[in-house]
C-alpha cells in the first residue's frame, strides 16, 4: 500500500499525527512493529497537562496545553472514554531548601502568566485529604490531569482509523531508502512507498534514523511502576515530589556527556523522582525511577521499594497497602533533554517526533499535531525552533 504520508510508530505521538493528517485530507499509513500503544504510551502513569499557556507560549506550552485540548476534544467532543479528568496536581515540598527554591520558581511562573500556587499543607489537605500533614507544602496546578494511557492511545488509533488512516500492526521497518524523491519503506510484510515519512518510534527512533544516515540522538531510559490492589476512591489528583526537580537544578554536571535528569548515575542513585495517581479502577499507582541501562526492562526491586517509601511519605495510607503488580517501559530521552520534533536535515520530506522523555503521554498529542501541521502546511510552527533536529548537525 502507498500513501501520501507514512508514520512509523503507533504510540500516542504517531497516532495523534496520523489523526491530524487524516483530518487535513492527507492519506496516511501507520506502520507499527507491535501493537497500538504496545510500548511506553500504554504503560506510563497517565499524567497530563501543564501550568497554563503563560504570557509568551513556548514549545512546552504547545505540547502540554495543546495536548490537554486534544484530550478534551477526544473525550468530550468525539465521545471516546479516556478516563480523562482535569484533576489538578500536588507536588510535595519536603524541606526548607526545596521550599525556598519552589517559592522562587512559582513566583517566576506567576510573573510569566502561569497558573501555579505554593500552598500550605492545610490548604492542600482540604483538596486532597489523604496527603500527609507532615509535608512542608505543595506546588499546586489545577491544569494538570490524568487519563488511562492504554485506553487513550488506542482511542487515538481508532479515531485515526475512523478518519481514514490505515494502521498495520506487527509490521517492522527493516529498511528505509529514498529514490527519485520517493521514500521506499521495506518491512517484514512487504514494501510501501510514500512522498513523506514521519518517524515517531519513541526509543527506537535512533535506529530508524541510522537507516538513512540521519542523527536522532535518542537513548532508551527505563522507567518502572507499581500498583496496589483496587481500593475505594481516596486519591483524586496526581501526586509528585519536588525532590528531584530541586536536585537537578543544583546538579550542574548533569547532562554533560550523559543523559540529563536521571535518578541514577550508573548503578548509583542520585535522587528520588515520583509521580502517581489512583486509577478509575481503584489501583493506586506510582513510579519515577529513570535508569540508563539500554533496552533492558528488568525490574529493579530496590528501586520499587525506594519509590514506595517516597510515595508513603506523602500518602501515609500506602503504609498498609502492599504492592500487587510492577511493570516497566522505555522512555525516549534526547541527549540535551529537549524534544526532537521537525524535519531531519539532508533528507527531503523526512520528519521526526520523539524525545519527549518521561512525559510523552501528556505531550504526545500536541507533538503529533505540530508535526502533522508542519507536513500539511510545509512550514514549521515557530515553537518548533526549540526542537529542530538540525541542532545536532555540524
Amino acid at each position: 500500500m502507498n500513501a501520501d504520508v507514512i508514520v512509523i510508530g503507533a504510540g500516542i505521538v504517531g497516532c495523534s499525527a496520523a489523526l491530524h493528517l487524516a483530518e487535513a485530507g492527507i492519506s496516511t499509513l501507520v506502520l507499527e512493529k507491535g501493537e497500538i500503544s504496545g510500548e511506553a504510551s500504554g504503560v506510563n502513569m497517565g499524567g497530563l497537562g501543564g501550568a497554563g499557556w503563560g504570557n509568551s507560549p513556548s514549545l512546552q506550552e504547545h505540547l502540554t496545553m495543546g495536548s490537554l485540548n486534544v484530550f478534551k476534544k477526544l473525550q468530550n467532543e468525539l465521545g471516546y472514554d479516556l478516563e480523562f479528568r482535569q484533576s489538578g496536581s500536588f507536588t510535595a515540598v519536603h524541606n526548607e531548601r526545596q521550599y525556598t527554591y519552589a517559592e522562587q520558581r512559582v513566583l517566576e511562573a506567576q510573573n510569566n502568566g502561569f497558573n501555579l500556587e505554593l500552598i500550605s499543607t492545610y490548604e492542600a489537605r482540604a483538596l486532597e485529604p489523604e496527603l500527609s500533614p507532615d509535608i512542608l507544602g505543595y506546588v499546586y496546578s489545577h491544569y494538570r490531569g490524568q487519563a488511562n494511557p492504554l485506553k487513550t492511545t488506542r482511542a487515538f488509533g481508532r479515531a485515526a482509523i475512523q478518519a481514514g488512516v490505515t494502521i498495520e500492526t506487527d509490521t517492522e521497518v527493516i529498511a528505509l531508502t529514498s529514490l527519485n524523491k520517493v521514500w521506499i519503506v521495506e518491512t517484514n510484510k512487504g514494501v510501501h512507498e510514500s512522498d513523506t515519512i514521519i518517524i515517531a518510534a519513541g526509543a527506537w527512533s535512533k535506529a530508524l534514523g541510522k537507516m538513512v544516515g540521519a542523527e536522532i540522538p535518542i537513548e532508551p531510559v527505563v522507567g518502572q511502576m507499581w500498583a496496589t490492589e483496587p481500593v475505594p476512591p481516596r486519591v483524586f489528583g496526581t501526586i509528585g515530589s519536588f525532590e528531584s526537580r530541586f536536585h537537578w537544578s543544583e546538579d550542574l554536571a548533569a547532562g554533560v556527556g550523559s543523559l540529563p535528569e536521571l535518578t541514577h548515575s550508573g548503578s548509583q542513585r542520585v535522587t528520588r523522582h515520583l509521580y502517581g495517581r489512583q486509577r478509575k479502577s481503584g489501583e493506586i499507582i506510582f513510579g519515577g525511577d529513570r535508569r540508563d541501562v539500554g533496552f533492558d526492562k528488568t525490574i529493579d526491586d530496590s528501586g520499587i521499594e525506594v519509590n514506595k517509601g517516597h510515595a508513603t511519605e506523602i500518602l501515609p495510607l500506602l503504609t498498609d497497602l502492599p504492592i500487587a503488580t510492577t511493570w516497566s517501559g522505555l522512555m525516549p530521552f534526547s541527549m540535551d533533554g529537549h524534544p526532537i520534533i521537525g524535519r531531519l536535515p539532508h533528507n527531503e520530506n523526512l520528519f521526526v517526533a520523539t524525545g519527549l522523555a518521561s512525559s510523552g503521554f501528556g505531550r504526545g498529542p500536541g507533538a503529533g499535531m505540530l508535526i502533522a501541521n508542519f507536513v500539511v502546511q510545509g512550514n514549521a510552527h515557530p515553537a518548533l525552533k526549540e526542537s529542530d533536529p538540525a541542532r545536532f548537525t555540524d
